[in-house]
């Protein structure tokens, strides 16, 4: 055989040991061109951000998300209330505003979260906050005002219906009602974030039987341990109750076995991150299933820091309801059909010890030092899906960098050593050198496998654990070419059963 004849054989060779499933490749694809898609499963409205959010399913199926409209330059005049609709989660149609501001000289010249229901004749209502700053005369900064429509485009405030809080409550802290009807007692509840004088932060409750004239009945629920209680919400699924609220960054629950309580908040009662990761949730029951509709913040001051400003892109998380009562989210499970067609990937041995066979990769790394595999550019939207198991202890995750504009790696990791899920920006070489800033509790003291979804639209990364936590994300050392691997930090882990898959 001549030598040239040799060189095309060996060619063809290697060409087919590299297609084989099973065995270790160490040669990177050539990158694909990334370009950036436009925001269908975590819509934001152009130049401008998703403030707190207010879910309405209409008799027809469809998903109305009513929200604060923010922007970087708010006037004195600010948050109208703007409004998407979905029948599926996996695209928006953007309807623009449909409740504007007043003027300095009425109670709203700023909007605050309320709620959107029909009443048992079929006319819509939407209770919501008003804001001045000037303090209406003395009567208070904040207030509840009403508004109503026969077409949910076209509202019409009625000023009259407007009041203020009762005595002993914060006149300047009484805000996000929500309104609903409760067959029971043949009327309609209304709960709404308010602070207490002695109490602190509380939920009270107010009762009508025409939506025009209410009842107080006190305070609802009170912690008496956080200074607001900010978009409240009431809600149940099977025989438990859940009321969900948000402050200090958060979206915090708490379950009763009743509508009127007692509620008691789990150990974690926490589902997705803190620092305005996932903020103002409020469930809406859509398509048979169950959904927290809030906001993931936008960046801040510092590229992937972890610390988000109020507002951003809408995020909406589907509940699981565990055996013991408490909730879990996981990714909505409409993303399926929308996330359809198989992306191949070539996972590449980085760093350490890394053996691929197939759709699974093995690492395995001393203390002080990484093992890492590079699959290749991340796909502008893309669903990641794996089991991870790891030592315990250990620390392992997503790496997401590896090029030559980007060359360093950054690390989203499930941490056993600290039971936490977190990102930071860190180079993945310093993930020891400083404490988790954007992240989770999660338990990892059972050990064992985890199921791992990895949502990707842009920059915003939303990583699912277990059906059981969230960690809500903006990384962008993910985007504009980025590559995404899995690594192993001074242990051995396996990622199993990897698979990704783009829309078709």
């Amino acid at each position: 055989m001549r030598k040239g004849t040799k060189f095309i054989a060996a060619i063809l060779l290697l060409a087919l040991v590299f297609s084989i499933p099973g065995l270790s490749v160490f040669a990177s694809a050539e990158d694909e061109t990334y370009t950036p898609v436009p925001y269908t499963l975590y819509p934001a409205p152009e130049g401008a951000y998703v403030g707190d959010t207010m879910p309405f399913v209409t008799e027809d199926g469809t998903l109305e998300i009513y929200y604060l409209y923010d922007t970087d330059h708010n006037g004195q005049g600010y948050h109208p209330i703007y409004k998407y609709s979905t029948k599926d989660l996996c695209g928006y149609e953007d309807h623009g505003m449909v409740l504007s501001y007043g003027d300095m000289s009425d109670p709203d010249p700023a909007l605050g979260t309320g709620s959107v229901m029909q009443d048992q004749n079929g006319l819509y209502h939407l209770f919501y906050t008003g804001h001045n700053d000037i303090g209406n005369g003395g009567l208070g900064k904040e207030c509840v005002m009403h508004a109503t429509s026969t077409d949910r485009e076209n509202w019409t405030k009625i000023p009259e219906d407007t009041f203020f809080p009762p005595e002993g409550y914060s006149k300047d802290d009484f805000r996000d009602p929500e309104v609903f009807w409760v067959e029971e007692e043949q009327c309609y509840w209304l709960l709404i974030g308010a602070r207490e004088n002695t109490l602190g932060g509380v939920i009270a409750r107010y009762t009508s039987t025409d939506l025009k004239t209410w009842e107080f009945h006190g305070y609802f629920y009170a912690p008496i341990k956080q200074y607001m209680l900010e978009c409240p919400d009431l809600f149940s699924i099977g025989d438990k109750w859940y009321l969900t609220y948000s402050w200090d960054c958060v979206t915090y629950y708490a379950i009763g076995d009743s509508r009127d309580g007692y509620f008691i908040e789990p150990d974690d009662c926490v589902l997705d991150g803190n620092n305005f990761i996932f903020y103002a949730a409020k469930d809406v029951s859509f398509d048979g299933k169950d959904y927290l509709c809030g906001w993931l913040g936008r960046a801040g001051l510092s590229v992937d820091s972890g610390m988000y400003q109020w507002a951003g892109n809408m995020l909406n998380h589907q509940l699981v309801q565990h055996e013991d009562g408490t909730l879990g989210v996981k990714a909505p499970d409409n993303f399926a059909q929308y996330f359809t067609e198989d992306k191949a990937f070539t996972a590449v041995e980085k760093e350490g010890t890394v053996e691929i066979d197939g759709s699974s990769i093995k690492l395995s790394a001393e203390a002080g030092s990484q093992a890492l595999a590079d699959m290749g550019m991340r796909a502008p939207t893309m669903m990641l899906e794996c089991d991870v198991s790891f030592d315990e202890g250990g620390c392992v995750g997503f790496a997401f960098g590896g090029t030559e504009n980007d060359p360093v790696y950054t690390a989203l990791c499930l941490d056993a050593g600290r039971n936490l899920l977190h990102y930071e920006g860190y180079e993945i070489t310093e993930l020891n050198d400083y404490e988790p800033a954007a992240y989770t509790k999660f338990d990892f003291s059972a050990g064992g496998t985890h199921h791992v979804q990895l949502v990707c639209e842009n920059e915003i990364v939303v990583m699912y654990v277990d059906d059981m936590k969230a960690l809500s994300l903006r990384v962008n050392h993910s985007i504009n070419g980025a590559h995404i691997g899995v690594f192993a930090d001074g242990c051995s882990a396996e990622f199993s059963n990897i698979t990704m898959k783009v829309p078709a």
